[in-house]
């Protein structure tokens, strides 16, 4: 039986690569007042792109009307691309506190 690849699952090496998936809570930063939750999701959707999946983004209740940010990624399993992946994240004005919930290859 031949051996599927998927287009992009393959590392420098060549190599292939399996999928993760991760799910992170991300805080809106209580010192930012003028951003919104709703804001920050739409500029996290924002960073769906070939090598990341945003497949779900929601605000969530937290507590005493608190919420937090819900994120769900699919990317490749590959080194450091996670860590980027919470940079570009933290880059987006109103972003405080990132959290990954889960992690899980796929």
């Amino acid at each position: 039986m031949p051996i599927m690849r998927i287009p992009g699952s393959l590392n420098q090496i060549g190599d292939i690569m399996g999928m993760v998936a991760l799910t992170y809570k991300v805080m809106p930063d209580s010192d930012v007042d003028d951003v919104s939750a709703d804001e920050i999701v739409t500029q996290i959707m924002g960073l769906k792109d070939e090598t990341y999946d945003v497949q779900l983004c929601e605000t969530k209740p937290l507590a005493f009307g608190l919420k937090f940010i819900q994120v769900h990624v699919v990317m490749n399993d590959g080194s450091g691309l996670s860590d980027i992946f919470e940079e570009n994240m933290r880059a987006i004005r109103g972003t405080g506190e990132i959290e990954v919930l889960s992690m899980g290859l796929l």
